[in-house]
């Protein structure tokens, strides 16, 4: 019988003190020649971030807020998993397994596991309950780092599938965005137990020009940011899907490094008016940045984009699980729903009023009322 071991966040004194020295000794480069974000993370804003890091921000405390919540680990395929599950108050609560993407993790959850567990606590209905299961991708957090090759999309969903089962749940729900959408896209063209998935990254490619309907505004617009993304905000998948050992030795070594790496996609992915900390807080910003910090993850969570990278538009196999869109204004991808209609069983759509990527973090209200309202149709 596999084991499933109950686990801690529980960071070790000396890799803090190492932190703050290493934060200590940066060696700076010259600022950038542009009073904007076109080159990337500013000096100015990476020196404040940074020395707030090492003076003021609180992991013990930060720590404490992640511990709130029952998390373990479990060995699936020679490889550890970790993971949150948190149980719901209230009997009859549907599973819903939520999987993160990058450079996200588990940090993204806190806001949304809580309306998600205990309804009545902001307003609910006890009907509207979950079970929430919320796993480290191999690599990312707490998870183990993967020795061979081989973690990419559908093996992860065939572990997810693997980590339902051991749990005990037969009939469960899925949500993800980002990698996580990819995933979950996985585990609906191969369901086993799922009965449904919710997206806010959906992705699916654009018809052909000769296609009926294809030269719509909706198309258009999607051309356009599809076209945006490629040329300006699609540096990292390349690095990472071509040489992320190489990148990783800068990103393990440099806490700077790990920081501008992450907080420069943070600010051009939300829905944030120019500025990260216009969504989120500095803190939730650092909570993210410390799980890839404190498990040396810079390499390794890198190396999905080098298993995986064709993986969002490899497979044309349609998924029939009723599929949920939360559409969200400031996704990086957001592909309209003519083009999703050929590749999902789209049964429910919401085109949100604001919000970007990181929608557990930025507009937890408005994802949480959209998951409730999509899983009240298949419970």
């Amino acid at each position: 019988m596999a084991t499933v071991r109950p686990f801690r966040v529980d960071v070790a004194e000396d890799v803090l003190t190492d932190l703050r020295t290493r934060l200590t000794r940066t060696r700076w480069p010259e600022a950038e020649t542009v009073d904007d974000w076109s080159q990337g993370i500013p000096l100015a804003y990476t020196r404040e971030l940074a020395g707030y890091w090492r003076d003021h921000y609180d992991w013990r405390a930060r720590e404490a807020k992640l511990n709130r919540f029952a998390q373990f680990t479990t060995t699936i395929d020679e490889l550890d998993i970790h993971f949150i599950h948190q149980r719901s108050p209230h009997p009859d609560a549907f599973p819903l397994l939520i999987t993160h993407g990058w450079p996200g993790s588990v940090a993204e959850f806190p806001h949304v596991i809580g309306r998600l567990t205990d309804p009545t606590a902001y307003g609910a209905r006890p009907e509207d309950a979950f079970d929430v299961v919320c796993p480290s991708l191999p690599g990312f957090g707490f998870s183990g780092k993967p020795t061979s090759t081989g973690w990419g999309v559908d093996a992860i969903a065939r572990a997810w599938q693997t980590l339902m089962t051991r749990l005990g749940y037969r009939r469960y729900g899925a949500h993800g965005g980002d990698w996580g959408s990819v995933v979950t896209t996985a585990l609906g063209r191969n369901p086993s137990g799922c009965a449904a998935i919710h997206l806010t990254m959906p992705v699916a490619a654009a018809p052909p020009p000769d296609d009926d309907g294809a030269d719509t505004d909706s198309d258009a617009q999607a051309l356009s940011r599809l076209d945006y993304y490629q040329q300006w905000e699609s540096g990292y998948q390349k690095q990472q899907a071509t040489r992320p050992q190489t990148l990783g030795y800068g990103l393990v070594d440099s806490p700077v490094a790990q920081l501008a790496w992450i907080v420069e996609k943070f600010r051009s992915w939300m829905d944030c008016d120019g500025h990260p900390e216009n969504a989120v807080s500095r803190d939730e910003l650092l909570d993210n940045v410390m799980l890839y910090w404190v498990n040396g993850t810079g390499a390794s969570a890198a190396r999905l984009y080098w298993e995986s990278s064709g993986a969002a538009f490899a497979s044309s196999a349609y998924v029939a699980l009723p599929t949920g869109v939360a559409a969200f204004p400031k996704e990086i991808i957001r592909c309209p729903r003519s083009w999703c209609d050929r590749v999902y069983n789209i049964s429910h759509w919401t085109d949100m009023p604001r919000g970007g990527h990181f929608a557990a973090l930025e507009q937890p209200d408005l994802l949480v009322a959209d998951v409730r309202a999509f899983f009240a149709t298949i419970r």
